[in-house]
């Protein structure tokens, strides 16, 4: 069971009295997402279809999600702030679906910095603080763009010194190989940091990034890898002349 998976949850702190703050009469809200810029004047987009995907698709939104919400954010607010009503309204009037539309560039894409990456905004005018309660959740996109996007970005060094020594690019796709899942936060972090690394090579031995192609992108299988030895199997063949 994943750490949290109550979707009214997955937020900061302070959205959850952002429906009070809006202007009265407010029924539209329309949010946009880019990069503004950085180390490269491009960026790579990718990983938004597994956030939609593993958190926002269907009927995400429960009874129970509220009612713990509900007793959530008494505590740790210590007043009433939570909007209850309005997440009743969500589930009552919309099957606990999300109503809101969110329109992106093609993932994998090559964009320059500083241009629309996604917008996001509410279908329904009675909530239209749903926008942005979810940015929280949806710029984690930051980092399997920023995955993608140095991946790219080390596959054109590799490139360049390739060309200059090599009479093909043949094996460019497996120039530099996926060994980070030991090397991250958690198994989500390899998950999608591996995905996003596949965008530019196909040699991996990070499983959890080629699941997650299999599971939320439909891709039968994104890397290879070799059967290989490691310390552990050299050494146990060690004799006494060894020690």
């Amino acid at each position: 069971m994943a750490c949290v998976d109550n979707i009214l949850l997955v937020t900061d702190s302070y959205k959850v009295t952002h429906h009070m703050q809006y202007p009265k009469g407010t029924t539209k809200i329309y949010s946009y997402f880019e990069s503004r810029g950085g180390k490269y004047p491009e960026t790579v987009f990718f990983g938004l279809q597994y956030i939609l995907k593993r958190w926002l698709v269907g009927s995400v939104v429960t009874k129970e999600m509220i009612q713990e919400a509900k007793e959530f954010y008494n505590l740790h607010f210590g007043e009433d702030v939570f909007n209850e009503e309005g997440w009743t309204y969500i589930l009552k009037k919309h099957g606990g679906r999300i109503p809101i539309k969110i329109r992106a560039v093609p993932e994998g894409t090559v964009v320059p910095v500083k241009n629309v990456l996604f917008t996001v905004e509410n279908t329904d005018p009675e909530v239209p603080w749903i926008t942005n309660y979810f940015e929280t959740l949806l710029v984690q996109v930051w980092y399997p763009m920023t995955v993608a996007t140095n991946s790219r970005a080390q596959k054109e060094v590799i490139a360049n010194n390739m060309t200059e020594t090599s009479d093909t690019l043949e094996k460019l796709p497996f120039m530099l190989h996926d060994f980070g899942f030991r090397g991250v936060t958690s198994v989500e972090s390899a998950a999608i940091g591996g995905a996003s690394h596949l965008l530019n090579f196909v040699g991996s031995d990070t499983i959890a990034g080629m699941v997650m192609g299999r599971k939320y992108y439909g891709c039968d299988m994104a890397g290879f890898s070799i059967p290989a030895a490691e310390h552990s199997t050299i050494t146990s063949w060690a004799n006494a002349s060894f020690s």
